[in-house]
């Protein structure tokens, strides 16, 4: 299942963003994987603070800010392509809070999700292109940075309830951004600092904000 869902996820992401402006897919990702996450959270009995709402709000604002400039009105096939990457990577989320070994857990995960991936390639065929440069690029951002993102993801999942971890990916944006800073030379510019303070600041207030009632079944 966890592959099944690994899979959909990368499929519809990546096709969805073939044409979505950049925060007009962010805005549609991450508020699909907080719905999805939530809505989880609250069937299995957890409920959340009052904080832990007003945390989300303030976070989920600072990140509207931050992509603010490049929203468009979305294609509907496009948009809900999107939705359906944002409810895979919540669902994917929620089942790593049960893994008790995230690397292994991961790349079984990996192994699995290949043919998946394959068959979806087969489609692209008639504008396949391979260059050494772009292959090693691959390896390096699917070994690399995805598959132990993911494995920290997995292992950081099972100290946190489901509302927490939802929170706390909001963060994702800010990371991008701090990193296009630092290894791209991209500008620190005012509205970075303020939607960082804010999408932060509302992190904060989730993780350290009084917990409700705890839910087993995640």
């Amino acid at each position: 299942m966890p592959a099944l869902l690994l899979a959909l996820y990368a499929t519809t992401f990546s096709f969805a963003y073939t044409r979505l402006t950049t925060g007009t897919g962010a805005l549609i990702m991450f508020g699909s994987v907080q719905a999805t996450m939530l809505i989880a959270a609250l069937l299995a009995g957890e409920r959340p603070h009052a904080s832990q709402w007003l945390g989300l709000g303030v976070a989920l604002a600072g990140l509207a800010y931050l992509v603010f400039p490049g929203l468009s009105a979305p294609p509907f096939a496009d948009a809900a392509l999107m939705g359906i990457a944002g409810f895979s990577w919540g669902m994917y989320s929620l089942r790593g809070r049960r893994t008790a070994d995230p690397l292994v857990q991961t790349a079984n995960n990996f192994v699995r999700v290949v043919p998946f991936l394959l068959a979806v390639s087969v489609v692209a065929l008639p504008r396949f292109h391979l260059e050494v440069s772009g292959l090693l690029l691959a390896c390096a951002s699917g070994i690399l940075a995805s598959g132990l993102g993911y494995v920290a993801w997995y292992a950081a999942l099972a100290g946190l309830t489901a509302t927490r971890a939802a929170i706390v990916q909001l963060a994702v944006p800010v990371l991008a951004a701090a990193a296009g800073v630092m290894l791209l030379g991209e500008t620190i510019s005012v509205r970075l600092v303020l939607s960082t303070i804010a999408i932060l600041g509302g992190i904060a207030l989730a993780v350290v904000g009084r917990e409700g009632t705890p839910g087993a079944g995640l």
